[in-house]
């Protein structure tokens, strides 16, 4: 344990702060997966802070599952990785970061759906695709953003692959966020109707390398342009 090392927690947020220091700790492995970590005492006099805000911080990292309080005996850290935390710096990373994310999912999941999907699944994604339809004239974006994301994830959800569509289900709504940049300050082309339906086509016709290949050209174009907005 590196008890002496430790920098101690800048005032202006303390319970973050320390709950951010004692993360560090655990993903840099100072930390063990089973290891029992400094008692309350002992922490907050490394953090220099008062018992109540290390109560708090445990607290919070037990609660998310990245510490596992006995009673008795102490606390020890369960998980190398705070699942939540992750799942927030995903959700703030860059636009481009975003759409590569992106990418790589719903390729994969289209070349997935493909082989697995069912009749009931290819009835939801043509309805969904007609709800979906062209980018509105009208400018009702938040309407449309919606109806898209719905549309992806049922792809997703034709995989019939319990993780994937939670991850998806989950990074639905960093892409309803994004989605919404792409309309509104920030000029990038959005691919319609008919490039959307080559993906359920693909997925229809069982052709797993099409459906991929579809669900790329989808994200391609935006991904392109990004690339040209980050170029100095």
């Amino acid at each position: 344990m590196l008890s002496s090392v430790l920098p101690s927690a800048p005032r202006r947020s303390l319970v973050d702060t320390t709950i951010e220091l004692m993360r560090t700790q655990i993903e840099e492995g100072h930390w063990q997966v089973g290891e029992r970590i400094p008692r309350e005492a002992e922490l907050a006099e490394m953090l220099k802070v008062g018992r109540n805000t290390v109560r708090e911080a445990v607290r919070v990292l037990s609660h998310a599952r990245v510490l596992d309080v006995r009673q008795g005996d102490g606390t020890y850290v369960r998980l190398s990785v705070d699942p939540a935390e992750v799942m927030r710096r995903v959700t703030h990373a860059s636009l481009r970061d975003h759409f590569e994310l992106r990418a790589m999912l719903e390729t994969e999941a289209a070349r997935t759906a493909a082989l697995r999907r069912t009749d009931e699944d290819l009835a939801r994604l043509t309805e969904l695709l007609d709800r979906r339809g062209d980018v509105p004239a009208d400018g009702d974006v938040d309407s449309f953003v919606e109806r898209d994301a719905a549309f992806h994830l049922a792809i997703a959800q034709a995989t019939h692959n319990a993780a994937l569509a939670e991850l998806y289900r989950f990074f639905a709504v960093s892409v309803r966020q994004n989605i919404a940049a792409v309309f509104g300050t920030i000029d990038l082309p959005e691919l319609g109707f008919v490039a959307h339906r080559r993906v359920v086509d693909a997925i229809r016709a069982g052709d797993g390398d099409a459906a991929a290949k579809a669900a790329h050209a989808l994200v391609a174009p935006l991904i392109g342009a990004l690339a040209e907005l980050d170029r100095p």
